[in-house]
């Protein structure tokens, strides 16, 4: 009888490095890797570098020069136009298959890091309803590990920022003149110091993809707005308890103004009527046309602040 022939060893699995890349790569997937390494450490290396530079510009003391006479809160400076114009100038230059939502991700988080490097920043949301949709939209946009703070009232978050515990208020945008969460803005109508100004909106990119925070959002700090280059602005006025919108519209196009929108609430209590008017472009408060409705005798006119209009991120 003769001895059964041993069955062949099995052959080793070949490893990861052994497959060979469709296209022919040559090398092999190490090859592949060995260059992917070599990239994530350049773009590491630049990371470290742009650190440097802010760090420098910290250690130097150069601080924007303060537009209403009021420092950053907390020594934080605050830039909203300034990374507005970054991302926008990115977004034009890139290419390739990189998601262009992944890029506005990636930026925000750049900046929210650097900014931090800069001084303490702190953001302040009002969350009143139910779930975190403001929560989210914050997180979103001003970095994983900026530490945020929640508060059940705009008024809440606002006060804040206006004592120097926080550096922004994360407020939800306005639309509805009879709610008390919407009325927040009449706030910024108010002499007491600080002066606090709308310096952003959020989101910032858009369209918005599956699960992304949706809520809109402005953003309200204790320094004056920066222009971006393409900004939208928000106007206050307070006027007698019975004007019509007519006849703030006309007020508004006697003084050069066409309102993108406007929204009108009536102060039973104070008897004044209020309106918040969004206008294209970055003005300030020694413009001609705000200057012409503060002469006005139908309304008390004073400028709120502007945001870098939103981008469309997410477009390929």
């Amino acid at each position: 009888m003769s001895n059964p022939v041993p069955a062949a060893a099995p052959s080793p699995s070949p490893t990861a490095a052994d497959i060979p890349l469709l296209d022919g790569w040559p090398g092999g997937l190490t090859a592949v890797r060995a260059e992917l390494d070599g990239i994530d450490d350049a773009v590491h290396d630049l990371l470290m570098r742009r650190a440097e530079v802010v760090a420098r510009l910290v250690s130097s003391g150069s601080k924007r020069p303060a537009v209403s006479g009021n420092e950053p809160v907390q020594g934080t400076p605050l830039r909203p136009g300034r990374e507005a114009a970054i991302i926008r100038r990115l977004l034009a230059r890139h290419a390739g298959p990189l998601p262009r939502q992944a890029l506005v991700r990636i930026w925000r988080e750049l900046l929210a890091a650097t900014t931090a490097m800069q001084g303490a920043l702190v953001v302040a949301v009002c969350e009143g309803d139910a779930g975190a949709a403001f929560v989210q939209t914050a997180r979103e946009h001003f970095g994983g590990l900026t530490p945020l703070r929640v508060y059940p009232t705009a008024g809440s978050a606002m006060a804040e920022v206006a004592e120097g515990a926080a550096s922004v208020a994360v407020v939800p945008y306005p639309t509805d003149p009879g709610a008390a969460r919407d009325a927040w803005w009449t706030k910024l109508l108010q002499n007491d110091p600080p002066r606090l100004y709308v310096t952003a909106r959020l989101p910032f990119w858009r369209p918005r993809g599956e699960g992304a925070p949706a809520a809109q959002a402005l953003v309200v700090a204790a320094v004056a707005p920066d222009p971006s280059g393409q900004d939208r602005s928000l106007l206050g006025l307070e006027s007698n308890a019975d004007v019509s919108r007519d006849r703030l519209a006309a007020a508004l196009a006697e003084a050069g103004f066409a309102p993108l929108s406007t929204l009108l609430r009536r102060d039973p209590v104070a008897r004044v009527a209020q309106a918040l008017v969004e206008v294209e472009g970055f003005v300030t408060d020694d413009d001609p046309r705000v200057v012409a409705l503060q002469r006005s005798a139908l309304v008390r006119a004073k400028v709120l602040g502007a945001y870098p209009v939103p981008t469309d991120g997410g477009v390929a």
